[in-house]
């Protein structure tokens, strides 16, 4: 079926409301883009998303939208905290995916010459792909306990890191809430020996040199200089959110019955947000967004040391410094203003990246006069942004805005679109120097594979919602 669409202008679309549809739709994208996304089934998400019970505003999408489960990736949904709904799709399988972008002292002319032998040390020092494990000891239950409910400030505990990053990371890197008795017994099997791990798919360790500055206030604030190394890390809950997602899943299909609850697809399926059903996926899923924060809190004392080993030189010249870490799959409970009134919200944010204004007290006090860092990774061939939050984007989007360049070829297309080519030897062509655990997945997750992120990030910039500070250039990257 042909979905409606209006321009409103050139980067913003939105479909009416019609029939059982609470709220209309709105897209963020080019018309360029929008010729891409018609061809899935994103658009029709968007329009399911907007029949959700409670649902505010309207139900969004940002410019690397594409097909997900029940919710387009991409997708942002705000549903009342009293009268609305909460549903695993809005949030997905990986919960907490997120990145980190982190500064150095390193400059290109200290790491170039031996990239090829940084890019090796990474690969042995942070275990990737799927099932990997065993990056640090296997958790006893009792730990994998400590880590729901203390998230980064585990690792931090554990030496892995110091006290100044943890206020460097969304929610301090922990939600409050979260409860193992939520968690099921196979998802704790499947955690205990996976922190400290990369995983698989479009997960990654990207070391990049600062290409270009846009704002160079923002960018001083940061510590970032052009031609400085960064190291951004992609990864999530691997594993243990995963499973968490699975098993909720099947509870709340039953609860959407059990409440009456209409649906045109029964991949949102959706629990009220008061019910007993809807608290134990809420305690569930912040257990494997705390994971997912200690995760990447490890992952970055792993990466350090592979940085100390591969270049001879000690930790302190390295000079690691996390500038921001950054959920994309999360439901967390918020107060925005809508129609003038503040209202207490649960905002759903699938593949969407919260960007606060300046001022926002949920920013760290060091970012506040600029705004909240927006991490916008690309596709390991072209480039990655640092963004800032803004205004406009606390009165159109919940505070949201891309994460990423999004996919516009399955895994099944890249694999053929990429077969006969060599895509690890066209990327050393490219000045990337890349290792993963095979060749399969370098293929299904080729640059092609993806929309431009630069064109993804403009759309975000020119509407407001998101503005340029730097784009990073990709110089080795580590994938399972």
């Amino acid at each position: 079926m042909e979905i409606p669409l209006r321009q409103i202008d050139d980067t913003r679309w939105e479909i009416p409301r019609t029939g059982g549809m609470r709220v209309p739709g709105r897209i963020y994208a080019t018309a360029s883009m929008m010729e891409s996304i018609r061809k899935d089934q994103s658009l029709q998400q968007v329009a399911n998303v907007a029949h959700l019970p409670g649902i505010v505003g309207s139900s969004l999408a940002m410019p690397d939208i594409h097909w997900g489960y029940g919710f387009p990736i991409g997708g942002v949904c705000a549903t009342d905290a009293e009268e609305g709904v909460i549903s695993p799709g809005g949030v997905g399988y990986d919960i907490n995916c997120g990145i980190r972008l982190i500064a150095t002292r390193l400059t290109v002319r200290d790491v170039a010459p031996r990239m090829k032998e940084l890019v090796q040390s990474l690969f042995r020092h942070i275990p990737t792909g799927v099932g990997a494990s065993r990056a640090i000891p296997k958790l006893s239950r009792a730990e994998m306990r400590e880590v729901c409910r203390e998230g980064a400030a585990w690792a931090v505990r554990r030496g892995f890191g110091t006290p100044e990053d943890i206020d460097c990371i969304e929610e301090q890197g922990r939600m409050e809430g979260a409860e193992p008795s939520d968690v099921g017994e196979r998802a704790w099997e499947r955690g205990a020996d996976q922190m400290g791990t990369l995983g698989s798919g479009n997960h990654f360790l990207e070391v990049a040199r600062v290409e270009e500055i846009y704002d160079e206030n923002a960018a001083q604030v940061f510590g970032i200089v052009p031609d400085g190394i960064v190291v951004m890390i992609h990864c999530g809950s691997r594993g243990f959110g995963y499973q968490i997602c699975d098993d909720s899943l099947k509870m709340v299909m039953q609860a959407t019955q059990r409440y009456g609850i209409t649906l045109p697809d029964r991949q949102l399926a959706c629990a009220p947000l008061r019910s007993p059903e809807g608290q134990r996926y809420i305690g569930a899923m912040r257990c494997a967004a705390n994971y997912a924060f200690a995760n990447r809190q490890v992952i970055t004392h792993l990466a350090a040391d592979a940085f100390s080993e591969a270049l001879g030189v000690n930790r302190e010249s390295i000079g690691f410094s996390l500038i921001y870490d950054i959920c994309h799959n999360i439901a967390k409970f918020e107060t925005h203003t809508v129609e003038g009134v503040e209202r207490r919200l649960c905002i759903h944010r699938k593949g969407a990246t919260r960007a606060f204004c300046p001022g926002h007290p949920d920013i760290p006090e060091r970012y506040r006069s600029i705004g909240q860092p927006v991490l916008v990774p690309g596709d390991m061939g072209r480039c990655s942004y640092l963004c800032l939050g803004t205004e406009r984007a606390m009165q159109e989007t919940f505070g949201s805005s891309c994460h990423g360049a999004g996919r516009h070829m399955s895994r099944h297309q890249a694999l053929a679109a990429g077969k006969g080519r060599d895509i690890a030897a066209e990327l050393k062509e490219r000045g990337v120097e890349i290792r993963a655990t095979g060749m399969r997945t370098i293929a299904e997750e080729m640059p092609l594979a993806y929309k431009d992120v630069t064109e993804v990030v403009n759309v975000m910039h020119d509407a407001g919602i998101s503005m340029k500070v730097a784009r990073f250039r990709p110089l080795g990257v580590i994938k399972g």
